[in-house]
């Protein structure tokens, strides 16, 4: 089989393992979301790149639940907003899985305050975790993509970041500048069949939201039209499909999994 006719196997829609080949970057995904995210990307086929920055144990269990599913995949640790740990991260995961043509940057912190209370480091500590972590592993990422004139890049953004939120100015920013990243590199790298696209999600029960008041998440309850709360699960699907072959003519789009919150 020719490669051409390889990829063209591999890009069918409805393959049963559609990723087969592909190696997959998944920032944070020692639990929560990036550890749903890179479970369904297996299960699709990937080998993945669980990447952590300080939850060894996690990272190491995600590694143990992907080879359940009898899928490849290690862990790496590096702190994805340091330009040196980036570096050194690509470099390991390609020695040891090969170059990855599918990143998900998921990475990210809160550090909830009102504007008059926050600090400057607190706004410049979630900016860099969120979307300077995002620059960097895609400038990264790209190299490869390009090579491969093939890629995926899905960036978690969240609803803040399209409607804002009292309390999180600095999370907002950070979340609104990752889809502006989205739009400018979907359109920078459109012409090498590299999709770069985002997912917002709402409001989902997870350790980084496992802090916020009772009074906050009865606001998110309220203003939900589907009466629920997502699941890491429901998030990661879509962040799958966006990785998929099937989502080949999309990009430079942002998919609220929000149950309705955002509707305009």
């Amino acid at each position: 089989m020719s490669e051409d006719q390889q990829q063209a196997r591999n890009d069918a829609p409805g393959a049963s393992v559609p990723l087969s080949g592909r190696v997959a970057l998944v920032t944070g995904s020692s639990r929560g979301i990036g550890q749903a995210t890179a479970l369904r990307l297996a299960r699709l086929g990937a080998t993945i790149a669980v990447n952590y920055r300080s939850d060894e144990a996690g990272a190491r269990e995600t590694v143990a639940m992907i080879a359940g599913l009898g899928q490849r995949a290690a862990a790496f640790q590096a702190n994805v907003s340091v330009e040196e740990d980036v570096l050194r991260l690509f470099k390991e995961i390609e020695e040891q899985l090969g170059a990855p043509t599918i990143l998900v940057n998921n990475a990210g912190t809160t550090n909830d305050r009102l504007i008059l209370q926050m600090k400057l480091e607190d706004f410049e500590n979630v900016i860099k975790t969120n979307l300077t972590s995002a620059f960097l592993c895609t400038r990264a990422a790209l190299r490869a993509m390009t090579r491969a004139r093939w890629g995926r890049i899905v960036n978690v953004t969240s609803i803040s970041g399209i409607m804002g939120q009292v309390g999180q100015a600095n999370y907002a920013a950070s979340k609104a500048g990752l889809i502006a990243l989205t739009k400018s590199t979907a359109r920078e790298y459109a012409s090498r069949n590299i999709t770069v696209n985002a997912v917002a999600p709402g409001y989902v029960p997870t350790e980084l939201t496992s802090t916020v008041s009772d009074e906050f998440r009865d606001y998110y309850m309220n203003i939900t039209p589907l009466k629920r709360f997502g699941s890491a699960e429901e998030v990661a699907a879509a962040i799958a499909f966006l990785c998929s072959p099937d989502a080949g003519y999309i990009t430079g789009q942002t998919l609220a999994v929000d149950g309705g919150i955002s509707m305009h």
